[in-house]
């Protein structure tokens, strides 16, 4: 979607910053999987395919490559860079590891659409636009300077909204289906103090998603074509009728990931379409 915008823009692909930035994220993803995974198997009782100590070596092995790949793309841009990829690290991290592990919070929804949604999008664009786009840091010994381009900050939380929500929805989905089961292992997510209140919220999300890109159209930050990714309110809107009927991870979870990539996907077809008509 960013790299839509990118064309959309005419703006040049730094190729060699796009490549480091994508593997160390996709490693960096397959690490906190992992460390999900080991950490959840060993709660319950499950085993592995392999042995823990193989499961440990492919962890570290993970993170270690990832955050080699991270360090040498701070290296070749700059210090905001790395402050947020070191955020994202240490979310990752503690998503499931630690004393309070944030999956066993009311929290995972807004992490993932957070650091999915927005830190993503905004590190592909900010490594790829003009020095000073979003904003400008500068530190010496005795000051710490922080500019922040308003306009664009406004586009970028619109523009991450789609990502941001549909990335929350698809935790949101999960922890619906599994409520009861992570009640039995002390896991108190979002849906256990929502209530029935948390299907309005699922919905509610995917609807906001619509909104902002709308308003991305009506400020002018996009062309009129990419309303036509308003379209898809129509397939969306019908799994959220089936996804209020039944909760079952097996059947209907599936639904928020085609959620994700019918409305995420439509908005990068529309950038891309923009791109190659205007």
């Amino acid at each position: 979607m960013s790299l839509a915008y990118l064309f959309y823009r005419r703006q040049p692909v730094n190729a060699e910053r796009t490549l480091l930035f994508f593997s160390s994220m996709f490693l960096f993803d397959l690490t906190t999987t992992a460390i999900n995974n080991y950490i959840d198997t060993k709660t319950n009782g499950q085993k592995l395919p392999f042995s823990r100590s193989m499961a440990k070596l492919i962890i570290y092995l993970l993170l270690g490559i990832s955050t080699a790949l991270g360090l040498a793309l701070a290296y070749r841009t700059d210090l905001v860079v790395l402050l947020l990829g070191g955020v994202c690290f240490l979310c990752g991290v503690f998503y499931t590891w630690g004393p309070i592990p944030i999956s066993r919070l009311p929290l995972g929804e807004i992490f993932s659409g957070l650091f999915y949604g927005l830190f993503i999008p905004f590190l592909m664009l900010y490594m790829n636009m003009p020095a000073g786009t979003f904003l400008a840091l500068a530190t010496d010994w005795h000051v710490v300077r922080l500019d922040l381009n308003l306009g664009f900050m406004i586009f970028l939380l619109l523009f991450s909204a789609g990502p941001i929500c549909a990335t929350a929805n698809i935790m949101l989905a999960n922890n619906i289906c599994d409520v009861e089961k992570d009640i039995t292992v002390g896991r108190y997510t979002l849906p256990y103090y929502l209530g029935k209140k948390a299907l309005s919220v699922f919905a509610g999300l995917y609807y906001i998603t619509y909104l902002t890109w709308a308003a991305l159209v009506a400020l002018g930050f996009l062309s009129p074509v990419c309303l036509l990714a308003l379209f898809t309110i129509i397939p969306v809107y019908k799994n959220n009728c089936r996804f209020k009927k039944e909760q079952i991870k097996e059947k209907t979870f599936v639904l928020s990931v085609q959620n994700y990539v019918i409305i995420v996907g439509a908005q990068t077809v529309t950038i891309f379409l923009s791109g190659l008509i205007l």
